[in-house]
């Protein structure tokens, strides 16, 4: 199994978890962003994961999906009860994972996803469900436990494939600027590229000036605007991530 598929196998597992270990779940109640609800939140990775399953038969069938499949899932999705989008979600998560893990070698090799800004094999697709599935899950988990975080596991693959999520979130306001980053768990330096309206990611090596020292979970948060406040064990970067957070209002 890739690292990327391990990683969203168990961010899967955790959600399942989340979702079961809650006496008195109620899915009407908010999530984060507040304005959807657990439910909502839930209908969105449920249905993205029917959809990503059909792009997968798709693909590995050589056809071409039909315009109106995905907003006929979402309208069938939005149709349902909270109870039922929450229960349901589980059901079509865990069965795109599975599906997933069922591809034979060569059926990986030869799978290619094309959408918009993205070219994808079939690991780097993957990775996007992956980014998909761990944030909106904490989305969840961060309403139940004020101090939840992505896991070690997760953040160390996503973090890898953030650059393209900078590019799409990131607003540099007109600025021109060289912003120094060095993540822990896993230790990365990269160089947040502010050029225009545009935030490009590169990765540094042995770079000495620093200027923002931050975990990858909490980079990774946010990069998606899901960094609420600075964790304590960063305070001394305080300023350079409230500035930060500024050129990532999330998505």
């Amino acid at each position: 199994m890739t690292d990327r598929l391990a990683a969203l196998r168990s961010s899967v597992e955790h959600l399942t978890s989340l979702i079961g270990d809650v006496d008195v779940l109620v899915p009407e109640s908010p999530a984060f962003p507040s304005d959807w609800s657990i439910a909502d939140t839930m209908s969105h990775l449920g249905s993205g994961a029917v959809i990503m399953k059909a792009n997968v038969e798709n693909v590995l069938a050589r056809r071409a999906g039909t315009t109106d499949f995905n907003q006929s899932v979402w309208d069938a999705w939005n149709a349902k009860s909270p109870s039922d989008q929450v229960t349901d979600a589980l059901v079509a998560i865990t069965t795109l994972q599975e599906h997933l893990e069922s591809l034979t070698e060569d059926q990986r090799g030869e799978f290619r996803f094309v959408m918009g800004p993205f070219d994808l094999d079939f690991d780097g697709y993957v990775g996007l469900r992956l980014n998909e599935q761990a944030l909106h899950t904490w989305d969840i988990d961060v309403v139940l436990d004020p101090t939840a975080t992505l896991s070690d596991e997760v953040a160390g693959v996503i973090v890898d494939d953030i650059g393209t999520i900078v590019r799409l979130a990131g607003a540099a306001h007109g600025e021109e600027k060289v912003v120094r980053v060095r993540t822990s768990a896993p230790a990365r330096d990269l160089a947040l590229i502010f050029s225009g309206d545009a935030i490009e990611l590169q990765e540094e090596r042995y770079s000495d000036e620093i200027d923002v020292r931050i975990s990858s979970e909490a980079f990774i948060r946010l990069v998606y605007g899901r960094l609420a406040s600075v964790p304590d064990s960063f305070a001394d970067d305080r300023e350079q991530i409230e500035c930060l957070r500024t050129s990532f209002p999330g998505f």
